[in-house]
């Protein structure tokens, strides 16, 4: 199904492109303008859903049905005037471990298979609030705790740019359905790089808010997450286009009273002094990096000094400290409060991969946890004294290119080869709570690479401004995937 014309500065000038190829910014307006239909728009997804998704299985959960209804309530409600949102008949995707009102939060787990969500969660709803239609829920790992996203109840979902290698995880089904073109804003969710590590593997753009921006909660849940649980996971977008990452932000970051850390943070903060210092992140010497992924990480320093930013490379404090005490609050709260539930519903695969994290870290006792959350708080200040001079970050995702399928059922060694060599920079920031975007920069034997972008906290809009400017220079990647 082909669309309107579209000419934008730094962006393609075409013709005509499939429907399904067009940002949610255009597809948003083309509603509004009334030069195409929710209808037609939800119909030229659902068509691409079906024919891409039997490759990759990325939509583990089809509510074509659904979106169809909610696309003709659209058009209804646009034809009688009634005030519309920012996403109005749009179609969009649902990370299937969070609610979704009559819809089983199976999180990846054969068990949970039939926990029917009695409501929305808050992103479900302020997507819903913002007029967004919802054609599938995407695949997770189980418990969403894996790199790799693989499970008993859906399978494996593949990387639509190579099938031997992974789409990460745990939202790897938002990531690799956004690069196949299905739905045009993906929700994910990040407690160690669950956003940005899908989004580097599958080519597209993303950004994990800081802790508090994007409300959170599921009605199905039987208990409360564990608190550094809640402090260190955030909720947020997976798209295409930078411009489409910053409108899904403005979407779910809507307040909800059922999440008490929630915080009414303005969405636009001041505006610097130029130029913006970035602080070019030195790699720790006991990294192993392929130099092909740091090559690409220093042209998108040199795009962003071609912007009018100015780089410094700069030694970030104690990564490895922020990375280790990452690993140990987690995994001891998981220790304590959910292994033994977990480990009673999950396979062999999700054993073998815990047991691998779990010997990379440190059961903390009681005054140990204590401890490690009161250094949390140091850490968090050495940084944000760091972005006071320089107020965005630029790091890798990865260290080394993309691994292979189920990288993360190869052993002890190469858990701690992916955890803390390759992903460091990025499981890091979950800890500290700061807000941190992915964007894509270019193509390494014929892969996707991206870079990180870390702001201080509630500069979201500083993350994504620089995001934009990488991406003005490196183009839209997945295009050069869909021209294969």
């Amino acid at each position: 199904m082909l669309g309107f014309s579209t000419s934008q500065a730094g962006r393609r000038n075409v013709a005509k492109t499939p429907i399904w190829q067009w940002s949610a910014t255009e597809t948003a307006a083309a509603i509004r303008k009334r030069k195409v239909t929710s209808e037609e728009v939800v119909s030229a997804h659902v068509d691409r859903m079906h024919e891409a998704n039997a490759a990759i299985n990325a939509v583990v959960v089809d509510l074509s049905k659904d979106a169809m209804k909610a696309a003709k309530a659209a058009d209804t409600a646009l034809a009688k005037g009634n005030d519309i949102g920012p996403l109005h008949g749009v179609p969009v995707t649902i990370k299937i471990n969070i609610d979704v009102e009559g819809q089983a939060n199976s999180n990846g787990v054969v068990a949970f298979k039939d926990s029917i969500a009695p409501g929305d969660s808050p992103v479900t709803s302020n997507l819903k609030k913002a007029g967004a239609v919802i054609i599938g829920l995407t695949n997770t790992p189980e418990f969403s705790l894996r790199v790799c996203t693989d499970n008993p109840l859906h399978g494996l979902t593949l990387n639509p740019w190579d099938p031997s290698v992974t789409c990460g995880g745990s939202s790897g089904g938002a990531g690799a359905s956004i690069a196949a073109g299905i739905g045009t804003i993906a929700h994910g969710n990040d407690i160690g790089g669950s956003l940005r590590w899908p989004a580097q593997c599958n080519g597209v753009a993303t950004i994990k808010p800081t802790q508090g921006r994007v409300p959170a909660f599921n009605p199905s849940a039987t208990a409360e997450r564990p608190l550094m649980a809640q402090f260190m996971s955030s909720q947020g977008p997976i798209a295409r286009e930078v411009r489409d990452v910053r409108l899904g932000l403005e979407v779910m970051a809507q307040r909800d009273s059922r999440d008490p850390w929630w915080v009414p943070a303005p969405l636009k903060g001041p505006k610097l002094n130029g130029p913006i210092n970035v602080a070019l992140a030195k790699i720790p010497d006991d990294t192993d990096t392929d130099p092909g992924v740091i090559s690409l990480l220093r042209k998108a320093a040199d795009y962003l000094a071609d912007a009018g930013y100015r780089v410094s490379e700069v030694e970030l404090p104690d990564l490895n400290g922020v990375w280790q005490l990452w690993c140990d609050l987690i995994m001891t709260e998981l220790q304590v409060l959910q292994e033994e539930q977990m480990r009673a519903v999950t396979s062999a695969d999700f054993n073998q991969t815990l047991d691998a994290v779990l010997a990379l870290s440190t059961r903390l006792d009681q005054a140990g946890y204590m401890k490690a959350i009161s250094d949390r708080s140091r850490h968090i200040r050495n940084w944000m004294t760091l972005l006071e001079d320089y107020p965005l970050l630029l790091t890798p995702t990865t260290v080394r290119a993309t691994p292979e399928v189920n990288a993360d059922l190869g052993g002890h060694k190469r858990v701690k080869e992916l955890l803390r060599n390759d992903l460091r920079f990025i499981s890091s920031m979950n800890v500290l709570g700061l807000p941190a975007a992915v964007v894509p920069v270019g193509l390494h034997k014929g892969l996707p690479v991206g870079v990180q972008i870390v702001g201080s906290r509630y500069r979201e809009d500083l993350c994504l401004d620089a995001a934009a400017a990488i991406e003005k220079r490196a183009g839209i990647l997945v295009r050069q995937l869909w021209e294969r």
